[in-house]
């Protein structure tokens, strides 16, 4: 296919989907980044290798999981243009991502309540990755939810149907993208001591 063909209207959905495909490649570099330090620093001699991870991080992966299907059910309904249902399930996915911060910070008051902080006399250098990783994580799950924000009004303002949903693509596309690096990073530490 020639990215050249095509009404205006398609080459720019194109442009902005491509660009947000540099934007996760670039984001997925940078997770790599992370856990490749991870694993570097598994060798020092004051690496922890028997720390359990938080309990309120299993109960966010299950969250963030529950917010991808959401997501995918308002994209359903707007499918079918059923605004209703749309309307609740981004406003059902928007809370779920509130919720999965909130339990981020649970966690990271457990690790705390462990006796490991992110830096000073009580930090340990594989918890402060955890909370490093964790924390960046943390970073894009707000950019996810500024983007929902930004569909939930362009969707009462009803710029979204079942033909003209580009907006609501790109930013289910870069929630989904948060959901899935958050459960790789889940495993990644859950496994990798």
């Amino acid at each position: 296919m020639d990215l050249t063909q095509g009404t205006p209207e398609e080459k720019r959905a194109r442009s902005k989907k491509m660009m947000l495909w540099f934007g996760i490649i670039s984001l997925i570099m940078s997770f790599a980044a992370w856990t490749s330090a991870f694993i570097v620093s598994s060798t020092r001699e004051d690496w922890l290798t028997n720390f359990d991870l938080p309990n309120a991080f299993f109960i966010s992966v299950g969250v963030i999981l529950l917010s991808s299907v959401t997501l995918i059910l308002a994209k359903r309904a707007l499918k079918q243009n059923n605004r209703k249902v749309v309307t609740t399930m981004l406003l059902v996915t928007f809370g779920l991502g509130i919720a999965f911060i909130y339990n981020q910070f649970i966690g990271f008051d457990e690790i705390i309540s462990a006796g490991y902080n992110f830096t000073g006399p009580t930090s340990n250098i594989t918890m402060s990755y955890v909370f490093l990783i964790a924390a960046v994580h943390i970073a894009h799950v707000v950019v996810g939810l500024v983007c929902l924000l930004v569909v939930i009004y362009n969707h009462f303002k009803q710029k979204y149907n079942a033909t003209n949903m580009l907006g609501f693509e790109l930013a289910a596309n870069f929630w989904h993208f948060v959901d899935i690096l958050w459960i790789y990073l889940f495993f990644f530490l859950y496994f990798f001591k």
